[in-house]
């Protein structure tokens, strides 16, 4: 199924772009010259988090900003199921489409490690490494509880049914509460509940790609770990608590540059756009 749904020009100032990989329809952004930054987003959102990234760097830098199957405005194809290795394995076909060499790559929430199993693959074609509020290993027991509870028959239905993610999910993952205009484009792009199943899926995966996550936690070190990387953390996110996380971040990328947004909570694309795009231009401009 494909999603009906028209951003507004003013929030979503882009030329809509297609490509029709062996799985599906997806849609992506590819704004500006420059090096490419190719932004990975996570569940519930799309391509519209990176929105003020995009106009902020699009002078400097090619940014492109796909929308996964199941979200966005992507198609939702028959057979498709969602896993994070079918994700990575669809970017990777874009990726591949465009002949980006010299790229940078972004990830947050599960941007992280859907991002770094495309750039592991390509390691010879990446120039740099950006990530926040996100992870690339597998699930700790907290994240493995939210898991378990959000994979139950009654949070499914509440996802499916209620689009719980983007409703309850959202506004208190955010310092800066989203305006309503900018709800409306996380809760257009999910209209009924066939076209939430993406959405469903990726908390089932917290466990279910352990095998991918696995390979991840080895692959990134060896593999991208000499790469200049960037940390862009929101240090209010409960989720990817900085204690917890930074310091393996930290291990896997010697040289790095970390940059700490003290009032930021877990969407810091929604919270902090403006500072995540001056670091990505002073590490990598």
């Amino acid at each position: 199924m494909n999603v009906d749904f028209t951003p507004d020009p003013d929030l979503y100032p882009f030329e809509p772009r297609w490509f029709d990989s062996s799985r599906g329809r997806l849609h992506y952004v590819d704004e500006g010259d420059g090096p490419p930054l190719v932004m990975y987003h996570g569940n519930p959102t799309w391509s519209f988090l990176y929105r003020d990234i995009i106009v902020a760097l699009r002078d400097r830098f090619r940014c492109i900003a796909v929308d996964y199957l199941g979200f966005g405005l992507s198609e939702r194809p028959a057979g498709f199921g969602y896993t994070a290795e079918e994700h990575a394995r669809v970017v990777g076909e874009l990726v591949d489409h465009l002949g980006l060499d010299g790229y940078l790559t972004m990830g947050q929430d599960w941007g992280g490690p859907i991002s770094m199993a495309v750039a592991v693959q390509r390691a010879e074609r990446v120039r740099g490494v950006v990530l926040g509020n996100t992870w690339f290993w597998p699930a700790d027991l907290p994240t493995q509880i939210f898991s378990r509870v959000m994979s139950s028959y009654p949070m499914q239905r509440a996802i499916l049914q209620r689009n719980f993610f983007v409703e309850r999910l959202i506004p208190p993952a955010t310092a800066r509460r989203p305006s309503p205009a900018v709800m409306e484009h996380y809760r257009g792009v999910q209209p009924s509940p066939a076209a939430r199943v993406g959405i469903a899926q990726l908390p089932k995966e917290l466990r279910a790609a352990r095998p991918l996550l696995d390979r991840l936690s080895r692959e990134v070190p060896a593999k991208l770990g000499a790469k200049p990387a960037l940390f862009v953390w929101g240090m209010k996110d409960l989720a990817f608590k900085p204690g917890r996380t930074l310091p393996r971040m930290r291990a896997a990328f010697p040289d790095h540059t970390l940059v700490e947004l003290p009032w930021a909570s877990h969407f810091i694309q929604e919270d902090a756009p403006g500072e995540i795009a001056a670091a990505i231009s002073e590490r990598f401009g």
